[in-house]
């Protein structure tokens, strides 16, 4: 039960910190570029890739971490990270072919998702 709750705590932080950085760098910069969203997914980025070495490489920090930060937080904050994690990991593993299609797919395919969801958005609207 305690991991679900740990979840939910990062989880939920994880929301507040995506939805405030994100208005914050958009009042500043603008949003002629998505300048939040590109930030908080490199910062997600190097957050995950951080604290899952770390908690790998340090054994004695307390499992629950996992499900706090990387899962819960990082999760919430961004999902991209973990993209990124996966796909060095592909690599790392010598698995070029995976981590190419996870790329190329991601992208294109997650980009059609998105049009599709406007598509049926507007026909419901």
């Amino acid at each position: 039960m305690i991991k679900y709750l740990m979840v939910a705590i990062g989880g939920a932080a994880g929301a507040l910190a995506r939805f405030w950085l994100g208005g914050y760098v958009g009042e500043r910069m603008g949003t002629k570029f998505p300048y939040g969203t590109f930030i908080i997914n490199c910062s997600g980025s190097f957050v995950i890739g951080l604290i899952v070495t770390l908690l790998a490489e340090r054994t004695h920090w307390n499992p629950n971490l996992r499900y706090l930060i990387p899962i819960g937080f990082v999760g919430a904050y961004t999902t991209f990270s973990t993209f990124e994690y996966e796909t060095l990991k592909a690599l790392q593993d010598g698995q070029i072919l995976v981590a190419s299609l996870n790329v190329v797919l991601s992208v294109f395919v997650g980009f059609l998702f998105v049009w599709l969801g406007v598509v049926a958005g507007r026909a419901v609207a």
